[in-house]
């Protein structure tokens, strides 16, 4: 029977890329790219390849596999496995580049930042730090070529080949024999004397001055090029001088270097090496420290390196959601980091998080998701809106929160073209019948209208039918003025979804009746639109052939192009203009129309001039009743009438009056043969009941007006009292 020997490296867990080594460092190894066989993930592998008569160099290369199997740092090359045979020694590690390949790459790409190189040589005396005070342990080959770069840009110290114990039990420092290695050692060392005094790190730290001196100016020539600092920046210059200092005595200790540099004024006391020392310790931070820490970070992000965000930034920010409960105060940062990810990235990293966080009950966490919704929709799919989202959002709707309701209207305007049949045309449209007809805010009934005027493409033919024309009339009888000019614009900017007998029996009476509304704002634009449905009417007179043209959209499907020029037909009503929906409005510019010589009404001060009303053989467009100045942003500013309030997002001004009408959008209830509401019954001309009440909600309203009534009889009985005039308590004078 035969036996067969495996071959170690064949069953190694990992594979070496066939691309060349990059930028091997000086000494035994080779650094070669590589990834795990059963993951994919990317490591990288150092080489060494035994070679007859190279015992020494075997021994170097065994001792550095040894030390950095056995050395646990966050600062020092994390060792992943490793493969020792009789032919070659392999170290798998976590994916690096050599600081030398990764400063060139930079410095193309136009070089690092302060910020960064101060965070990396932190890195590295921390490591040395260690080392010495922590391990006992002369690091021996600080320089460039021991040092490594990872993804998140975070800088490693390895090339522990040529280490020994401080404690001198192990034997003096091995030969290097390498003239690229050796240029970086302390004068002192060639002093066969031993004459010097010198601390255990003086050597070490006069090597870390050479590697402060090449990653500002470059390669080293020679060593008496350290005596000018050259680019070094000036508030480092000082320390750096005590390391390259001729007496060894006086070189500080890694720990009193990093102390020195982080003082007042120092190179390395900045806002990008305190977060991430922050980082590296929030798991002991108490939970204060940790929200005021995420609160302040979104404003630190643009200044920090995009690597950075991405791969150290992002893990802590989930992790925080996930474990920590963070809560709202992470959306801020996490969707500013999520802007330097890839489509796929974001939606294996960000989008889980998102549908987690709208189950939140916490209402912090609702608005703010609602407030940034713009910023991830486009990732995600309409299965997952429609089955993990929606259902949470319309819980928005019954919020007692005004604030919470009004933006929840708003990110309908992004739900709507991912919802199906079912959830836009059935559930939506019955909590929009309830917030138009009965919610107590007037901003918040005057929003619902805006929205519902920019959706409307979306609707299906049967429901536009239904709903449009008898939405936008109950709008016109509201009693908050702005509300009854959403009204108005909402028939402008879904014009091209009514019939000619619609336009002329059902739009054009309730317009006129606006003509003697007591506010001026509503007349005008009631003016406008019957200016321009009159000359739609007047066109198909003139030419019947155009009528089919004219009502194309009429029972077409749903269109999103329609929505477009919709989307830009008036801002979101009295609570100002956010920089959410100012962005949506200037999303869709629509083209200046052909003026027609018709006489136009005179502008009113403080009003956007009237839409032109255009030749009767043209079909009109939805722009010409766009409240006007949607490219001019600093008159639409100054403009009181377009923003309709100036109060910021959130500010929600009390209506003028109470709705006292019924919950359907028509002025009368179409009912079952039972004799109760049916809100899926919709009749010709009215959007009726789409919403039943719950017994709750009736309890409810009769409890709130037995206690209306209670403090009413209350106050009358005091009255009374009142008009009968002090008591007489005696004849004892009372002060």
């Amino acid at each position: 029977m035969w036996l067969f020997a495996r071959d170690p490296v064949r069953d190694f867990p990992f594979e070496l890329s066939p691309e060349p080594p990059e930028g091997s460092p000086p000494g035994p190894w080779a650094l070669h790219r590589g990834r795990k066989k059963a993951t994919g993930s990317p490591v990288s592998i150092f080489v060494y390849d035994v070679k007859p008569g190279a015992e020494e160099l075997t021994q170097v290369a065994k001792a550095a596999f040894k030390r950095l199997k056995t050395l646990r740092h966050p600062n020092i090359l994390a060792y992943i496995d490793g493969l020792e045979t009789d032919k070659c020694l392999h170290i798998v590690t976590e994916a690096v580049t050599p600081l030398g390949v990764y400063l060139k790459a930079r410095a193309e790409a136009g070089g690092l930042k302060e910020l960064e190189l101060s965070w990396g040589l932190h890195q590295i005396v921390k490591a040395l730090s260690f080392l010495v005070n922590d391990c006992s342990l002369i690091h021996n080959n600080v320089c460039m070529a021991a040092v490594f770069v990872d993804r998140a840009g975070e800088w490693k110290l390895g090339g522990l080949d040529y280490m020994y114990s401080a404690q001198g039990n192990g034997g003096g420092p091995p030969s290097k024999g390498i003239p690229e290695l050796e240029q970086y050692d302390p004068p002192e060392l060639a002093d066969s004397s031993g004459r010097a005094v010198r601390e255990k790190w003086s050597a070490d730290m006069w090597r870390l001055g050479c590697l402060i001196w090449e990653v500002f100016n470059g390669p080293l020539p020679r060593a008496a090029a350290l005596r000018n600092p050259g680019k070094i920046p000036k508030s480092l210059v000082p320390h750096y001088c005590e390391l390259v200092g001729a007496n060894p005595k006086v070189r500080p200790n890694p720990a009193r270097f990093l102390q020195n540099c982080r003082a007042p004024g120092g190179f390395m006391n900045n806002r990008f090496v305190e977060t991430n020392l922050f980082l590296e310790e929030i798991q002991i931070k108490e939970p204060a420290e940790k929200q005021k820490f995420f609160q302040e970070l979104s404003k630190s992000l643009d200044s920090f390196p995009e690597d950075f965000c991405r791969h150290k930034v992002l893990p802590q920010l989930l992790t925080a959601f996930e474990f920590g409960n963070a809560g709202a105060v992470v959306l801020t940062p996490l969707f500013k980091v999520g802007k330097f990810l890839s489509a796929e990235e974001y939606q294996q990293k960000i989008i889980p998080v998102v549908v987690k966080m709208f189950s939140s009950t916490d209402r912090a966490m609702r608005i703010r998701l609602l407030q940034q919704m713009e910023q991830f929709i486009q990732y995600l799919d309409e299965p997952t809106v429609n089955t993990q989202i929606f259902p949470h959002v319309v819980h928005g709707f019954l919020d007692t929160n005004p604030a919470i309701r009004e933006q929840t209207v708003k990110s309908m305007l992004l739900l709507a073209p991912k919802l199906n049949e079912a959830n836009l045309n059935v559930e939506l449209m019955k909590h929009f019948a309830r917030l138009q007809a009965k919610d107590d805010q007037g901003p918040i009934r005057c929003n619902t209208t805006v929205c519902l005027g920019k959706i409307g493409s979306y609707l299906s033919a049967s429901t536009r039918h239904r709903v449009l024309t008898s939405a936008f009339s109950r709008a016109t009888k509201d009693p908050f003025a702005p509300s009854r000019v959403a009204g108005v614009l909402g028939f402008a900017a879904t014009h091209n979804l009514y019939s000619m007998n619609d336009c002329a029996h059902k739009i054009l009476p309730v317009l006129c009746g606006l003509t003697v509304d007591p506010e001026k704002s509503v007349r005008d634009q009631a003016f406008k639109a019957i200016r321009s449905f009159l000359s739609k009417l007047e066109s198909v007179s003139e030419d019947p052939t155009q009528l089919a043209e004219v009502e194309k959209d009429v029972h077409a499907a749903s269109s999103p192009g329609v929505g477009g020029a919709a989307a830009s037909w008036a801002g979101w009503a009295v609570t100002g203009v956010s920089s959410l929906t100012s962005k949506l409005i200037r999303a869709h510019p629509t083209a200046a129309p052909a003026e027609a010589s018709v006489p136009q009404r005179p502008t009113p001060e403080g009003l956007p001039a009237p839409a032109p009303t255009p030749v009767p053989a043209t079909p009109t467009s939805s722009a010409h009743w766009e409240t006007q100045e949607e490219d001019k942003d600093t008159a639409e500013d100054s403009s009181a009438a377009d923003r309709w309030d100036d109060e910021d997002w959130g500010s929600l001004e009390e209506a003028e009056s109470v709705l006292a009408q019924q919950d359907d959008w028509s002025s009368g209830g179409q009912t079952s043969r039972a004799g109760k509401p049916r809100p899926d019954s919709w009749g010709d001309d009215n959007w009726e009941g789409l919403e039943m009440e719950s017994r709750q909600a009736k309890a409810e309203l009769a409890r709130k007006k037995r206690e209306e009534r209670r403090r009413e009889m209350e106050a009358k009985r005091a009255e009374k009292k009142a008009a009968k005039g002090p008591m007489k308590l005696g004849t004892r004078k009372l002060d």
